[in-house]
């Protein structure tokens, strides 16, 4: 029988679970080795089968009604002779029907018993965010006490296997450490590209272990095979990229703006729109619609949008949750193609069936939706402020995004003090309609922008925001804080791949392969979002540091340790170099310490060198307060070798941690204003910084 007919037999049958030897015939299928093996209706079978395969054997009870085979005591292990075979499969079928008097028995899967090697697991689970995820880790006994684990997207290919085999914290041990036989790394990538084109071509899997399975120099086999089947899920429907890029064109370079629901009484949110838009400087026509007033801010007023005599891009919703249907209803027949939803009373209060009337309404009229309980949208090319909260005019190359009103304005909040400066701030709220993706799609293609930043909640499709997110990533970063970090538990009693599958660690695993740049936190992410589009990409991995401060140095290289930097091996003709601008009493090698006392020319000879030194890729600075060195001058010098280093070709990624009195945060002003990444009182940021451009870096594939 082939795959299909197996799994569609199953299903026929009303069953969720395959059988032993039904997963074994799938595994041969797709070339997936599984020990030597017969199924045996009689004791004298079983004994027939083993004199053939050879002992010892494994016995495991087949059954579809007995789904967790050892709870049965429907598996024995290491049976020797034919009298230890006759004796085992009376005992495993008599336990089998104590356990399920009901049970359908099968037969007895008699199987070559194999080992050796390194125990490990692989398999498949069906997110429900990202749909078909394969896993690999430690297996065996091992696999849900260490949970050392990673997933990624099914199909898998070759490469991305082969990272799965170094993802884990035990990848040394596989490789062979401490004189270990070294797993085979080649048949290992390859079982893991086989189960994940299983279940991408039979949907209808809804989980496979395998598990444990065997590695060894000479290859890999899966000792037990377990497979669960369902009804294949629903295909996604996405929108064509060129029509959402079209739609979300005109909701963030629109021509003309109604606000339904516009006020002229202060304190009403319809009046904080009208005024943003306004006073923003927005240059295209603007409507409010308000049925009780012929004017309000000094432009005519219009009972409905129906009643505009012009086209409408975009509407903005200021009224009560009980009066947006028939609005919107209004509004799609406009031909509006943005609905920017304000209210809140949707799906974040329980109100589930009407979010789903609006959701149908957009659909019906082709109206892309933000929101509902949003704070509304900033887009700074356009001095567009369509939104409640402050104004804000203070134009830049990053665009963030954020599932919640309170980060939103935390957003603003950081980019006015920081003057970051933003292409655009968007509120996504329940996310019933627009999401990432399309936002993404957006942005991809937007000169205005360098960078996106985006906290999420959840993502509704992880498959395209992945897909989306590759793409952009390429040519610009893309940063995510995800919330909501714990893992939801095992989904099923005794699944071992389905228990590990953890919420948060499969986003991890599956943003890292998108090639997105994770920000454990708030400040993380404003913080990456401020400095990446600042920073030149590396063209390599080598690092080194220069410091005033041993203390520093030692800190900033665990930090480049944590961030996953790789700190440069400084070679005998550099090293020499560096030394003849150090004193005697300095330390040469990486970190470079030049010690405190040093004049400003110090600090440029060495920087220089680094700069101009092709095998370096980028410096780290740590600078403390000095009377012979103060701060701003520091801070003025090394933005000048930058600069003057750079028109000359030698473009790299600098950060800087200063330490001192108040005067170094005048210092990192500064040096932010110029070009330079810097921070005062931590070694910590400035090299988690470095270390997300370098991931993202890696990830655009920049480094030679």
């Amino acid at each position: 029988m082939s795959a299909r007919e197996v799994i569609e037999k199953a299903l026929a049958e009303g069953r969720t679970a395959l059988t032993a030897p039904e997963g074994r015939m799938i595994c041969e299928e797709y070339g997936i080795a599984t020990p030597g093996e017969g199924l045996a209706a009689t004791a004298e079978e079983a004994v027939e089968i083993s004199a053939k395969i050879g002992f010892p054997v494994v016995l495991k009870i087949v059954s579809p009604d007995i789904l967790h085979k050892t709870e049965a005591g429907g598996v024995l292990v290491g049976l020797r002779t034919p009298e230890e075979v006759r004796e085992g499969h009376r005992k495993i079928v008599a336990g089998a029907l104590a356990y399920n008097p009901d049970a359908q028995i099968d037969g007895v899967q008699v199987q070559q018993l194999v080992g050796g090697g390194h125990e490990v697991i692989v398999g498949a689970v069906t997110d429900p965010t990202f749909g078909k995820v394969v896993a690999f880790g430690l297996g065996g006994v091992l696999v849900e006490v260490l949970k050392d684990v990673t997933f990624r997207l099914a199909p898998v290919s070759g490469d991305d296997a082969l990272t799965m085999l170094d993802d884990i914290k035990a990848a040394e041990v596989l490789r062979g450490a401490r004189g270990a036989e070294p797993a085979d790394r080649a048949a290992l990538a390859q079982l893991i590209e086989r189960v994940g084109r299983l279940v991408d071509e039979h949907p209808e899997i809804v989980e496979i272990d395998l598990n444990p399975v065997f590695a060894s120099a000479s290859g890999a086999v899966a000792a037990d095979v377990r497979i669960l089947v369902g009804a294949a899920p629903p295909p996604v429907e996405r929108l064509p990229r060129e029509r959402i890029l079209a739609q979300m064109t005109r909701i963030f370079k629109p021509r003309a703006i109604a606000v339904i629901g516009a006020s002229a009484e202060q304190g009403k949110i319809g009046n904080s729109v009208m005024r943003n838009l306004i006073n923003g400087g927005y240059q295209g026509q603007i409507f409010p619609i308000n049925p009780k007033a012929t004017e309000i801010m000094g432009l005519p007023a219009y009972k409905s949008i129906a009643d505009v005599p012009y086209d409408v891009d975009v509407a903005v919703f200021a009224i009560p949750a009980a009066f947006v249907a028939p609005a919107l209803e209004e509004t799609g027949k406009k031909g509006v193609a943005g609905a920017i939803m304000i209210p809140s009373g949707f799906a974040e209060t329980g109100n589930l069936d009407g979010q789903r009337e609006i959701v149908e309404i957009a659909r019906r009229h082709g109206v892309r939706m933000l929101g509902p309980n949003i704070y509304g949208y900033y887009y700074t090319p356009e001095n567009l402020c369509a939104t409640f909260c402050t104004p804000y005019d203070v134009k830049g190359s990053v665009a963030l995004t954020s599932q919640s009103g309170g980060i939103g304005m935390a957003i603003l909040g950081f980019s006015r003090t920081t003057k970051m400066g933003v292409s655009a701030i968007v509120g996504v709220g329940n996310k019933a309609d627009v999401d990432e993706d399309d936002l993404l799609t957006f942005f991809e293609q937007d000169d205005n922008t360098r960078a996106v930043a985006m906290h999420l909640e959840d993502l509704k499709d992880g498959r395209g925001f992945v897909d989306a997110a590759r793409r952009v990533v390429r040519n610009k970063p893309v940063i995510v804080l995800k919330a909501g970090r714990t893992a939801m538990g095992a989904r099923a009693a005794g699944s071992h791949t389905g228990a590990l599958a953890g919420d948060d660690k499969v986003y991890d695993d599956i943003l890292r392969q998108a090639g997105v740049v994770r920000a454990p936190g708030l400040n993380d992410m404003l913080e990456y979002a401020r400095a990446l589009p600042l920073m030149p990409a590396p063209q390599g991995e080598n690092v080194v540091i220069i410091t005033g401060a041993g203390g520093s140095g030692v800190l900033l290289s665990d930090a480049c340790v944590d961030a996953g930097l790789t700190l440069m091996d400084i070679p005998a003709d550099l090293d020499e170099a560096f030394r003849a601008h150090i004193p005697p009493f300095g330390a040469a090698g990486n970190p470079i310490d030049i010690t405190g006392g040093e004049p400003p020319s110090t600090y440029e000879n060495t920087v220089r060198l680094g700069l101009s030194d092709e095998r370096v890729h980028a410096l780290v600075l740590g600078y403390w307060h000095t009377i012979v060195t103060p701060p701003m001058v520091f801070a003025e010098l090394l933005a000048r070798v930058v600069a003057e280093e750079r028109e000359k070709g030698n473009v790299k990624p600098v950060v800087a941690s200063l330490a001192g009195d108040t005067e170094v945060e005048e210092a990192c002003a500064y040096l932010f204003d110029h070009g330079v990444i810097a921070y005062p009182y931590t070694t910590e940021k400035p090299v988690a910084v470095l270390g997300a451009k370098y991931r993202w870096a890696r990830a655009a594939g920049l480094l030679r």
